[in-house]
């Protein structure tokens, strides 16, 4: 769907001056060959973000919203160009699509890479497998030129699903992850990384400005910050540690009561997600507190109870981010409405959270590589 592309190019056209590519030294390293890093960040943590975004040049990609359950967005693989629909998932790390060898009922409903049309494309015989919450997959690993928008990678490696499970009819055709390459399943370089060491992009960041309700309006933004999507000065919180988006909660409070994290927890910060996930007992514990109850795999309130219903607030890096009903309380297709609280499938020994859409569509996000931190403000 070209079209949508160009629209949000013509949308962005007038406030994004383009500057040629080339590879600087960053801040962050100039700093740390001098021992002056940790000074300068923690005597005036928002001044380097000011200085190392303003030369950025800005690759803003859109994104559609999918009834607030998902987010997709287009990029194309092999050359001539073939296109498919992704999610640009910060909980993942492999980048994904189906083949055209993929006999599964999952594959059959999506598009499908064609690789004897490439010419760039070069196969290998490395296999691979990646579990989600909601699927699962079995691949190839292959490579070919990979685009989004007008960030080209040639030689991208990047994954082949030849069976799927749990993704039929869902209205997207595979994957990009995000993440941390640790945590890759298929042990490729993911396309970000590749895209930061050969200076495709100016900044080591992406940012995510996610719609409500509306299909589009949602995007995906590489190397800077446009700073229009968010009100304020951004937030910065530090990863736990440089393995993933996670960062620490200091507590989780509803109607001025600690109902979880009261000795503080990790949190994924999780764009392929659309709820806010916990531990079962927890999540159990917030569905009473409002009132919630189960029906099928959903947990139903009264729509009218958007309207009194307690905000719920997570502390993070000692700075509140509410969560209002209007947000957490989302109507199904028959117009009745249910709770985006979830119980975590993956369990952990210790407490943790996914912050996934549910948050993310009321705070602008930006993940920071460069310095292995979030940054979080209010979303206009």
């Amino acid at each position: 769907m070209k079209w949508l592309v160009l629209l949000g190019l013509v949308a962005f056209s007038e406030c994004i001056v383009k500057i040629p590519l080339r590879r600087v030294k960053t801040m962050r390293k100039t700093l740390s060959g001098k021992n002056m890093l940790n000074n300068f960040l923690k005597e005036d943590p928002y001044r380097l973000s000011q200085i190392s975004f303003r030369g950025s040049n800005l690759t803003i990609h859109p994104l559609r919203n999918i009834r607030d359950i998902f987010y997709v967005g287009n990029i194309t693989i092999g050359t001539p160009p073939q296109e498919f629909q992704v999610i640009f998932d910060t909980g993942s790390s492999d980048l994904w699509v189906p083949s055209i060898d993929c006999n599964s009922t999952s594959c059959a409903t999506h598009v499908r890479f064609r690789h004897l049309q490439s010419s760039t494309f070069r196969p290998t015989n490395k296999t691979f497998r990646i579990i989600y919450g909601s699927g699962r997959m079995n691949g190839v690993i292959a490579y070919d030129t990979v685009r989004i928008g007008d960030l080209v990678s040639t030689n991208q490696p990047f994954g082949l699903s030849v069976e799927e499970y749990g993704f039929a009819h869902k209205r997207f055709d595979g994957i990009l992850g995000l993440n941390y390459w640790n945590l890759s399943w298929s042990k490729a370089m993911p396309i970000f990384d590749k895209l930061k060491n050969e200076g495709a992009i100016s900044e080591p960041v992406f940012a995510f400005y996610l719609s409500k309700d509306k299909r589009e309006g949602s995007v995906v933004m590489f190397g800077g910050v446009d700073h229009r999507y968010y009100k304020g000065e951004l937030k910065w919180v530090p990863l736990i540690q440089a393995v993933d988006w996670s960062v620490h909660v200091d507590r989780i409070t509803m109607n001025r009561e600690v109902i979880a994290c009261s000795e503080g927890c990790a949190a994924l910060v999780d764009t392929g997600s659309s709820n806010i996930q916990g531990p079962g007992r927890l999540i159990d514990n917030i569905q009473r507190i409002i009132g919630a109850t189960p029906r099928g795999s959903k947990y139903y309130v009264s729509c009218s109870a958007v309207n009194i219903l307690p905000s719920i607030i997570f502390t993070i890096n000692g700075v509140n981010y509410p969560v209002p009903p209007r947000a957490y309380i989302l109507k199904d297709s028959r117009g009745h409405c249910y709770t985006t609280f979830k119980e975590k499938r993956v369990r952990r020994s210790t407490e943790s959270w996914v912050l996934g859409e549910v948050f993310l569509r009321l705070y602008f996000s930006v993940f920071d590589r460069g310095n292995d931190r979030i940054g979080l403000a209010r979303a206009v």
